[in-house]
């Protein structure tokens, strides 16, 4: 089993790619299989409780009230779990001339990494128009996964909730396939561990 397990977690993206060959109905039982074993790890380690994911949620759904969006109303809040249990909480902070506005993602992880954390297991993302209820996930932005990758890698759990009863789950890896980062530059004395 593990030597599928890991055949599945190595193949990203060329699994998908290789699936569009097939007819719907096998690639359906393909897409199930995958998803399970791609996530057995969670199921066997026993990634964060639900009840944690929750509170996960919870938390950015507070720091989303404290965002900072005069000029698009869309109000973001992010909780990021540091590997040794603490949270770290960020809102998008909007800018006039636009450029230097940073998203409620990085607000949270710049805040740990001032902190000297830099380790991560989970981010929980809420947003919505000021006022409104949420009708659709969001997700981070493509600069904010690359963020995120630089420090939490291709495993990072990325939480993108409604509600906290009301969320999906996603690796780093799947939101930024073949990501780029650390190990990318090996060799350089800056990331070798």
């Amino acid at each position: 089993m593990n030597n599928i397990k890991n055949m599945v977690k190595k193949s990203g993206t060329s699994f998908f790619w290789s699936m569009r060959l097939l007819p719907n109905a096998k690639r359906n039982a393909m897409y199930t299989i995958y998803a399970f074993f791609r996530h057995i790890d969670d199921i066997v380690d026993g990634n964060a409780p639900l009840e944690e994911k929750q509170e996960l949620i919870r938390m950015a759904l507070a720091a989303r009230e404290k965002a900072y969006a005069p000029y698009s109303n869309f109000m973001v809040g992010a909780a990021l779990r540091a590997k040794d249990g603490r949270i770290y909480t960020g809102c998008n902070v909007e800018n006039a001339s636009f450029t230097p506005t940073s998203c409620a993602e990085r607000t949270a992880l710049f805040k740990a990494v001032a902190d000297g954390v830099t380790e991560f297991t989970d981010i929980a993302v809420v947003g919505s128009r000021r006022g409104e209820v949420n009708e659709q996930i969001t997700s981070p932005c493509g600069v904010c996964r690359q963020a995120l990758f630089e420090f939490g890698g291709p495993e990072l759990n990325v939480i993108m909730a409604k509600t906290p009863e009301d969320f999906i789950e996603r690796s780093m890896d799947e939101l930024l396939p073949f990501g780029f980062g650390p190990s990318n530059v090996a060799g350089n004395a800056a990331v070798e561990k």
